[in-house]
Order: C-alpha cells, then sequence, then structure tokens
C-alpha cells in the first residue's frame, strides 16, 4: 500500500448538491417493490452457472417466497437461458401474478432475441440498460454524452416497435430502464438520459415504466446515493410514471444501508438477490433489507419463515455457502459464546415466557423461531462463556435448573473444564461434567440405607453410611429429616456444618420419576459447597445431595 493513497485516488467527484436533502428526517414504513435478480445477476457472478434444473428450481423457491418480479435471465446471452425462458412461459412454471423480468443491452439483435424468448407469456418486464459514467464512455465506448444518450434512445425504439408481436398475445408488457453505473454518472446526465428513454416510451401514472439507478459499483458512502436518488425523484419530470427502483453492489460493505437510504430517499423498488450472491463483492442481500423490516414491525411482503430450507436451496443451486456470519441466517447468529450475552439473553428468554408483548430479549433483534430456528440454538457453550450458558443448555436440554447461587459455583468448575478441551462442548458434554462433579460423587461418604420416624413433631433417623470404604452407623433427630441427618453426623465427630440453601424439582414425569435436590452446606469457618443428587424418592435424593455437598467440602 502507498503511504499517500492521494497520489493514486481521489474522493468521489459526482455527488449532487443537496442542501435541502429530506430523507434523513424520514421513516420507513411499507416494504417496497421487491425483485429477485439472483437468476441473472446472481446466476452471472457464479464460477459454474446454473443449469435449467437448477434455475428452475430456484425459481420455484422464489415465488414460493413471494417474489412477484423475477428477473430470470439475459435470454440473448445464451441458449441455457433462452431455453428457460420458454420452459417457464411453455410449461406454466410462472404463476399468472409473477412478473418475468429479462435484462437486454440496446442492441438491435439482441432486443430481437429477447422479445422471441418471451412470446406467450402473461406478464413481463424487459429491463434494457446501457453505461454511463465517465469512465464507461472514456475507457470502453469512447462516445460522448450525445452518443451514449443515442444508444439509449435507439434501444428504446427498438423495443417499442416490437411490442405489439407480445401484447397481441395478451402479455401484459412494463418496461424498464437502467443508465448503468448511474452512481459513478452525474446526476444530470443520469436524468437527461433517463428522459430521453421515457419520451420514447411514454409512461404515464397508469401505465408506468421502470427507472432503475443501480450503485452498480459502490464508491461513495451509502448517503451519497441516498442523495443521487432523492435528487433524481425530485428533478425527473413526470415523477409520477416513474417507478424509482434501486440495484446495489456491495464493494464498499455498505450494500445494504445504500439501499435502506435509498428507500428513505423515495425509491419504490428494490432489486437484489438472496444471501448477496453477486460480482465481486455481492449484490444486496434482500433476505438482511427484508428481516430488517420485519424486526421493526413491518411486514416485509416476503416470507422466510423456513429460512434452512431456502438456504439449502439456494446453496444446491449456486454451489455458494451461506458464511456463519451471515445476518440473520448465519450458522451463528443466534449463538451467543460470551458470558455476560448468555446470561442476559436466558433472562430475556425467562421474560418472554410470562410476558408476550413487544419482542425485547437482550442481543436477539427477533425471534430465532420467525424464521425457523430454535432457542436451543441460542447458547453454545466453549472456554469464553459463563454460567448462564452452562444453565441454559443444562435446564433447555436435561430439564436441569440450577439454582442461582447454584450456577455461580458450578459455571467456573465446566468453563476450566471446556478452556482444557479447547473447543466447543455439546450439553451432553455439560451434563457429563455436572454428573461427575456432583451426581456421582462418592467418597470418602455415601449412602447405604436411610429411615426416619416422626412423632410429636420430632424426626429420628438411623442411617447406614461408608466413610472411606468403611461402615458408619448413626442416629440423629431433629425438626425434619435433614436437620436430623446433620444432627446425626455431629455425632460422629464430623465438623459442624448447616445446610444453607436447599431445592428440588422433578426431573421427568409419569411412573417412577425422578427428582433432583441441590442443596448447600456451610461449615462453621465459612466455607460452603453446591451438592446435588438425583432419586425417585426426593427424601433420599436429599440426604444424598447432602453427602454430595460434604464429599465437596
Amino acid at each position: 500500500m502507498q503511504n499517500d493513497p492521494s497520489k493514486k485516488y481521489q474522493p468521489f467527484q459526482h455527488a449532487p448538491k443537496l442542501p435541502d436533502r429530506q430523507w434523513p428526517s424520514r421513516t420507513l414504513t411499507h416494504a417496497p417493490r421487491w425483485c429477485s435478480v439472483d437468476l441473472r445477476d446472481g446466476n452471472q457472478a457464479l464460477a459454474v452457472p446454473m443449469n435449467v434444473s437448477q434455475k428452475l428450481e430456484l425459481f420455484q423457491t422464489l415465488v414460493k417466497i413471494g417474489f412477484k418480479e423475477i428477473e430470470v435471465g439475459f435470454p440473448s446471452a445464451s441458449n441455457t437461458e433462452f431455453a428457460f425462458n420458454r420452459l417457464l412461459i411453455e410449461k406454466g412454471h410462472a404463476p399468472d401474478d409473477v412478473w418475468l423480468q429479462v435484462l437486454v443491452q440496446a442492441r438491435e439483435d439482441l432486443i430481437e432475441r429477447t422479445v422471441e424468448s418471451l412470446i406467450g407469456a402473461k406478464k413481463v418486464i424487459i429491463h434494457m440498460y446501457n453505461s454511463t459514467s465517465p469512465a464507461q464512455r472514456r475507457v470502453v465506448f469512447g462516445k460522448s454524452k450525445d452518443e451514449i444518450k443515442a444508444i439509449a434512445v435507439k434501444g428504446a425504439q427498438m423495443i417499442k416497435d416490437r411490442l405489439h408481436r407480445l401484447t397481441a398475445g395478451g402479455t401484459e408488457v412494463m418496461l424498464q430502464y437502467s443508465p448503468e453505473s448511474f452512481s459513478m454518472t452525474e446526476v444530470e446526465y443520469a436524468k437527461e438520459i433517463s428522459e430521453a428513454v421515457m419520451d420514447v416510451w411514454q409512461p404515464t401514472p397508469q401505465h408506468k415504466m421502470i427507472l432503475n439507478l443501480p450503485d452498480t459499483v459502490e464508491v461513495a458512502m451509502p448517503n451519497v446515493y441516498a442523495d443521487q436518488i432523492e435528487w433524481m425523484c425530485k428533478n425527473i419530470k413526470n415523477r409520477e410514471s416513474l417507478i424509482i427502483s434501486l440495484h446495489t453492489h456491495n464493494d464498499r460493505s455498505t450494500g445494504v444501508a445504500a439501499t435502506e437510504l435509498g428507500m428513505l430517499a423515495g425509491a419504490d423498488r428494490v432489486e437484489g438477490t438472496l444471501f448477496g450472491n453477486g460480482e465481486r463483492t455481492g449484490n444486496l442481500d434482500i433476505v438482511t433489507v427484508a428481516l430488517n423490516l420485519f424486526m421493526h414491525g413491518i411486514d416485509p411482503k416476503l416470507d422466510f419463515s423456513n429460512l434452512a430450507a431456502i438456504i439449502d436451496v439456494y446453496e444446491r443451486s449456486t454451489g455458494m455457502t451461506v458464511p456463519p456470519r451471515q445476518p440473520y441466517a448465519g450458522e451463528l447468529v443466534f449463538t451467543a459464546f460470551s458470558g455476560s450475552h448468555q446470561d442476559a439473553i436466558k433472562k430475556g428468554l425467562t421474560e418472554r415466557e410470562k410476558n408476550s408483548g413487544h419482542w425485547d430479549v437482550p442481543y436477539l433483534t427477533i425471534d430465532p423461531a420467525d424464521i425457523g430456528r430454535k432457542y436451543q440454538e441460542v447458547i453454545r457453550v466453549n472456554s469464553q462463556s459463563g454460567k448462564g450458558g452452562v444453565a441454559y443448555l443444562l435446564e433447555s436440554e436435561f430439564g436441569i435448573s440450577l439454582p442461582k447461587d447454584f450456577q455461580r459455583e458450578f459455571g467456573p468448575i465446566a468453563n476450566d473444564a471446556v478452556d482444557k478441551l479447547g473447543r466447543e462442548v455439546s450439553g451432553a458434554e455439560l451434563k457429563a461434567m455436572f454428573w461427575k462433579e456432583y451426581i456421582e460423587r462418592s467418597s470418602p461418604w455415601s449412602l447405604k440405607s436411610f429411615e426416619t420416624e416422626s412423632k410429636n413433631g420430632v424426626v429420628k433417623c438411623d442411617a447406614k453410611l461408608s466413610r472411606d470404604g468403611k461402615p458408619t452407623e448413626f442416629k440423629g433427630e431433629g425438626n425434619g429429616p435433614l436437620a436430623a441427618l446433620v444432627h446425626g453426623f455431629s455425632q460422629v465427630g464430623v465438623p459442624k456444618f448447616e445446610i444453607a440453601n436447599y431445592a428440588e424439582h422433578a426431573l421427568s414425569s409419569g411412573e417412577g420419576a425422578a427428582a433432583i435436590a441441590y442443596i448447600q452446606i456451610k461449615s462453621a469457618d465459612g466455607n460452603s459447597r453446591w451438592g446435588a443428587a438425583v432419586d425417585t424418592n426426593i427424601e433420599l435424593a436429599s440426604v444424598k445431595a447432602v453427602l454430595s455437598a460434604l464429599n465437596r467440602l
């Protein structure tokens, strides 16, 4: 890298002057019209483009999601593209309410082939484009502004001259123009060339045309793109006859931001792909923008309730993979490894069970269940995790509901064990750690039998135990079985201790259901330990829990 990049690079030069911009104070209130370009722009970016059957499966998935406008290809580019159009039309795969959009350059032979591919369709959008930026005019075409405009006007006329071949058969046609590389073009010239196309196509408020203003290559901050969109919306003629459309890419990793600000700036429509597949760093990720609206309580008019199934089709069709940190869709986006995050999520989910109002769970912008995910996926445990994550997994997977103070004791124990493993652990592995530390503790004390009798409010116990493998027997009394047990221990030389905390609950239901008891004991010198035990008899579970704690103390 150069020490002084200003010698090689310069800031964007064509930002419009918009001192009275309105978009920063606006709020999004409804979904835009959506157009998926997965089958064209996305397909174009694949090392191995989709075949007809792969395109069909992805097309059907897009329809199921709810897209009403789908750019199905570039039919003049190859026989495969042309054949796919004919398959959709002749075999009735395209629902009557879905617009089939096709892309074409402003060239007569390509326009002719494109029209042929659409004969017999119900609804079509013919999307014509030509590049307009200074670099494209100079480097690619070597033409002046007027010459570039003449290409657009001629292409628009050639399309108009052929429309009767579609409309005569009952096809409903909408026209779309893109000044490609709009975001790098002087807005005054983008307006001029767009209006020249409008003069040919003559859109009306009753029969609008789409004016697509693409951020073909991101070269400026997203606020600049928003200014460009608002400037066009304010200054282009016959705005009421236009559907202003956005098509952003992600070169600066701000494609989503540019789109959302462009919507604030007055755009009506958004083009993009599932998970942002596209040239270079990709197209706009429509899933992200749609679910961003959803999390603000706005119906996106697209259904991502089974996002995993959509991912499966996408990955199978394209050969691409969804990154684990992809917003909403990635494997890890509803996962918390940080202990403090896990604790907050656990508390939020617990509160949510009691309160069905608006979603407000820390660290989770939406309910994972709304897109087909499960709460069990939310919290995972590694060496960075804390007591909250450990407790959540034990409770959600095995019904082991640790008291808060117990969590504070077991959390660090589990963390140390996980740290030694150097990897993420499963709920089953956590349970095994818990069982080894508490339930399976049998030294020095283990229980052989425990019997009680109650008379006049006094409980007497007869305990038969093993201490370091040697039989030990004692009797005790108190106001309950555990008090009698503690009293009995004092009779055989065990240093004095008391029960500081006690909790228990069922682990399973039905005949022979097991219960788990949690007991914290505290010695005379102030040291304390928790113990736990499981038994079908809750009294025996409690006694064993005392022994577990005593063994650990």
